[in-house]
């Protein structure tokens, strides 16, 4: 009888593809987060939103922000695979 399973593939984690995007993930983070920072303090201001305003507008961006994140991570994943075969 012939084995009709396939022995699993040995994969290798690609250090320097995760530091590359982990790296570049930690840069564009602190601009996103900082912007949605200050951006909610300041459509806050500008509309007259209040402190509750302000924290409301400023969770929202911060939401906005995560997913730009995962989806800037999602993104360099398919750039940089993190696993080789080998």
């Amino acid at each position: 009888m012939l084995d009709t399973v396939s022995k699993p593939a040995h994969r290798r984690i690609a250090w320097q593809s995760v530091i590359t995007v982990l790296g570049a993930t930690v840069l564009i983070g602190a601009e996103v987060f900082g912007a949605a920072f200050a951006g909610g303090w300041a459509l806050a201001n500008l509309f007259g939103l209040g402190d509750l305003g302000e924290y409301a507008l400023t969770g929202a961006l911060l939401v906005l922000g995560v997913v730009v994140m995962v989806q800037f991570v999602r993104g360099g994943m398919a750039v940089e695979p993190f696993t080789t075969r080998g």
